[in-house]
């Protein structure tokens, strides 16, 4: 018994000292997450706390935290087991900032100016309701079963999906919503705002304010070889750049996003590991470098927040969007994005009409083939800040499909050759968009 008691005792030692070296250190992480969905989710889209932690919260050991969101002061806070609590504070215009200690939320800043679209046309090209359309070489009842079939029936808990939105010829011809969810609803687009940062590197391009293809001239790397990497090598996710992007544990991605305060600089710190064009490497690190590059084009920080909006997501009608920003003032153009999901629709009609839209051209139609052309060694999964179907990873889709993609599966499908954009939010990664894509196609008479 003697030896049993001591042998317990080493044994929960030896627990508690691997719960230390690896759960522990994660805490900061865990509770980061949990305050920032919680305030983006709340102050945003205006979701009561019970439905952020059964729906954006329930995610393993996310699901553990205990929040609290202070309406009059606009902040939500979350711990684990009374430990590592963390703060989000929400401001207007800016979205929720996850915050430290040393953060001082009495500073003045800077919110973009918004020139919201107020003509009277109809959705896409304003905020009127869409007209009524029957398009005869649509088969109605088999496109509504493939989009019933999206979601999970009562009690279920599987395919996740909170919408799906069908536009083909411009129309929509289908739109569904999860329960709490509707057409006003502003979700979260996480890595699909990928493509809206390398969206106005396209503008400025258009504009001949920046060329894409010049070193990247960032300060620290001056003096060694990362100095030749350029803007199109870090838009393409192949700068040879150290990087490590898991969600599920302490890593690059997860200490940028939950930790950093100027996350521009997460990307420029690391080594080169290889040459530049000749190892693709998918790095929200990268994009939010690119954020930071984008800063460095205007006189102005004042500038750079109204750019996002001038420039592109009010431009096209995107009013619901909002980019947040982090503790530096930096938008995090690799994850916080929010839309409604006909906003979301949007950027995908943008680049399905080759960046015409209402009568002015945004970007070059050019840059169209740019995007789409396939990153070395990708094996023709990724273009530039933009997911390709080149290889053929959905088997049942056309080759020319290329999308926006989030974590938990958020996707606006671009799919030039059926005239088609597909939009599906939801918080399962594991969903069939093989099935539901080519669901859509099938539906559509020939």
């Amino acid at each position: 018994m003697k030896n049993f008691h001591k042998y317990l005792i080493v044994s929960l030692l030896a627990l508690l000292l691997y719960l230390g070296s690896t759960t522990y250190p994660k805490l900061d992480l865990i509770s980061g997450f949990s305050a920032k969905s919680v305030a983006s989710a709340h102050f945003i889209d205006h979701r009561a706390l019970p439905i952020i932690e059964q729906g954006d919260n329930d995610i393993p050991l996310v699901n553990k935290a205990t929040n609290t969101i202070t309406d009059s002061k606009t902040y939500a806070t979350s711990t684990i087991l009374g430990l590592k609590k963390r703060k989000a504070i929400y401001r207007e215009g800016l979205g929720a900032t996850l915050i430290n200690d040393s953060f001082d939320v009495t500073t003045p800043y800077e919110v973009p100016k918004r020139n919201r679209l107020n003509n009277n046309l109809p959705f896409p090209y304003g905020n009127l309701e869409p007209k009524d359309t029957l398009l005869s070489t649509v088969d109605y009842a088999k496109l509504k079963e493939v989009v019933a079939n999206a979601f999970d029936k009562k009690g279920e808990k599987n395919k996740r999906t909170r919408s799906i939105l069908v536009i083909y010829k411009d129309k929509i011809i289908a739109e569904k919503y999860d329960t709490n969810f509707n057409k006003n609803s502003k979700i979260l687009g996480w890595s699909m705002t990928k493509s809206i940062t390398g969206t106005l590197f396209g503008i400025l391009q258009k504009q001949g304010k920046i060329d894409i293809m010049k070193p990247a001239a960032i300060a620290l790397w001056k003096n060694d070889n990362r100095k030749n990497i350029t803007i199109n090598d870090l838009l393409h996710m192949n700068s040879g750049l150290e990087w490590e992007e898991k969600y599920d544990k302490i890593c690059d991605a997860t200490k940028m996003l939950f930790l950093a305060e100027d996350m521009s600089l997460s990307q420029v710190e690391k080594p080169s590991t290889f040459k530049p064009n000749t190892h693709w490497c998918y790095s929200s690190g990268t994009t939010n470098l690119l954020s930071g590059i984008l800063r460095k084009q205007f006189t102005t920080h004042q500038d750079y927040l109204d750019f996002w909006y001038s420039s592109l997501l009010d431009k096209i009608g995107m009013n619901s969007a909002l980019i947040e920003t982090d503790m530096a003032g930096n938008y995090v153009g690799s994850s916080y994005g929010w839309a409604t999901t006909r906003d979301w629709a949007k950027l995908g009609l943008l680049y399905l009409h080759k960046g015409h839209w209402n009568g002015e051209q945004i970007f070059d139609e050019s840059w169209i083939k740019y995007v789409t052309t396939p990153t070395k060694t990708s094996n023709g999964r990724y273009g530039a800040q933009f997911w390709l179907n080149a290889g053929g990873y959905f088997p049942n889709v056309p080759r020319d499909m290329y999308y926006c993609s989030g974590f938990q599966g958020q996707m606006v499908a671009i799919i030039p050759s059926s005239d088609l954009v597909i939009v599906r939010m939801g918080l399962s990664e594991d969903f069939d968009f093989n099935g539901l894509l080519s669901g859509v196609i099938a539906s559509l008479k020939k």
